[in-house]
């Protein structure tokens, strides 16, 4: 993202809770020593970490919404609490800011190549302010008022976890049987079950690659915002209980940091059995 942003010609600060991961870019942008330092002279602040509670400590921790310059416009590309980006949002209001949640989807592939599907919540007036930002990233869509990308963030969520979910059951069904999960991926691709999903993470899981775009502990993190989201409104999601119960499993026996399409090897574990190539699992 920071890459894509260079590119089209904006001057940057950057600061990284780990500061070597601002060197292969100090040749280009000025590299801050704290995040109220980065912050002071911007007209435009983006933060993207890995879940709420470092978004608390950094922003309102660090002191870096009291180092808003008035007029500034902060954008939140992590995902956080719908809540938490609306108070966010109303301290920053109170330094004369304006705030926009825009949380992504489209792992670190979309981000490489800015195919970002960016949702975001704000007035009309700051996200229209952020959009050309927003195209050196991705697709801005505006969701409605703050807090709404992220509600449209944990929906994409929901759906990313559920599916995934699905696509696993079904290739392990289908290897155990004596089908070729690889033939069976391509066949469902032209049909009515075809998604991002299966096309990406279904190859993943077919080569046993699990390593990390997404981490497995963020997409637990998700889930369990979904989870408290919803019992907030009044809501029973079970599917999205059930896949939540999943990744908890997986990640307490270890696969913290595996890819999300990983939540093939807690099936594997609950069935005693792996998919194979061809269906031969250790049990055959």
């Amino acid at each position: 993202m920071t890459r894509n942003l260079l590119a089209a010609g904006f001057p940057m600060t950057l600061w990284n809770r780990t500061a070597s991961k601002c060197e292969p870019f100090a040749h280009e942008a000025t590299i801050a020593d704290t995040p109220a330092d980065a912050v002071r002279e911007a007209d435009i602040v983006i933060t993207m970490l890995e879940n709420g509670d470092v978004v608390e400590e950094v922003m309102v921790g660090q002191g870096t919404i009291e180092a808003l310059k008035p007029g500034a416009l902060v954008i939140d590309m992590s995902s956080v609490q719908p809540s938490l980006a609306r108070r966010h949002a109303e301290l920053a209001q109170a330094r004369g800011a304006g705030y926009v949640d825009a949380p992504v989807s489209g792992g670190t592939v979309g981000a490489a190549e800015a195919r970002l599907s960016i949702m975001a919540g704000g007035s009309e007036a700051d996200v229209d302010r952020a959009r050309p930002v927003f195209e050196a990233m991705g697709k801005c869509t505006r969701i409605g008022p703050v807090g709404a990308g992220q509600l449209a963030k944990l929906a994409n969520q929901a759906i990313v976890g559920i599916t995934i979910g699905a696509v696993s059951e079904a290739l392990l069904l289908a290897a155990k049987g004596g089908a070729d999960p690889a033939a069976v991926r391509e066949a469902l691709m032209g049909g009515f079950a075809g998604s991002r999903i299966l096309e990406l993470h279904g190859q993943r899981m077919i080569d046993r690659d699990f390593a990390p775009g997404a981490p497995s502990r963020i997409q637990l993190k998700d889930l369990r915002m979904i989870l408290d989201e919803a019992r907030s409104e009044g809501l029973t999601l079970p599917l999205v209980q059930q896949v939540h119960n999943e990744y908890l499993s997986l990640v307490a026996n270890g696969h913290s940091d595996v890819d999300h399409s990983g939540l093939l090897l807690e099936l594997e574990h609950l069935n005693g059995t792996l998919m194979g190539s061809l269906g031969r699992g250790p049990k055959e």
